[in-house]
């Protein structure tokens, strides 16, 4: 019993140790992001676009609202955890007064460069693995394109959306 306390104990450090680490909080957030998309796709393919005959065409609807409540989902989560001490600053920085005033202004426009990024990075992903797949197997080409375009993702919203010192509306 010792033992297993004392690993699961490691454990509980080094996901601690892990989420100082802000790349490493944007690929859980990416995660967490996944798992809603795929369960919004599979209940609105099933169930909630039932109505529409064709799954051909149930899916594209399906997938597009998979895709824009993951990216609420991820918006929110970066916003709140991934990059909470950008808020922080920026609270000290105006004070309440000037976020209350602000604060809808401020996130509309960071949920809006987030949204244009996270396309970017979904552009990026799939010419990627489009152009990899004809020197090697579509799988490997794949998770290299979901790297570098996970890499240009998170680049994009720790300067542009939720960039450091810089007052945004």
């Amino acid at each position: 019993m010792t033992r297993r306390h004392s690993a699961q104990q490691r454990v509980f450090l080094l996901l601690q140790w892990l989420k100082k680490f802000r790349y490493i909080k944007f690929g859980l957030v990416g995660a967490s992001g996944t798992l809603v998309n795929m369960l919004i796709l599979y209940v609105s393919q099933e169930h909630l676009f039932a109505f529409i005959a064709a799954p051909h065409e149930r899916l594209y609807a399906s997938l597009a609202m998979a895709i824009a409540v993951a990216t609420v989902n991820n918006f929110t989560w970066n916003r709140l955890w991934t990059w909470a001490d950008r808020l922080r600053e920026a609270t000290q920085r105006g004070g309440p007064d000037a976020v209350r005033q602000n604060g809808s202004a401020v996130m509309l426009g960071q949920f809006g460069r987030y949204t244009l990024a996270s396309w970017f990075g979904i552009a990026l992903q799939y010419g990627l693995t489009l152009w990899l797949s004809q020197a090697l197997h579509y799988l490997l080409a794949n998770v290299i394109a979901i790297v570098i375009a996970s890499v240009s993702n998170f680049l994009a919203n720790d300067r542009w959306t939720f960039g450091r010192g810089r007052q945004r509306s």
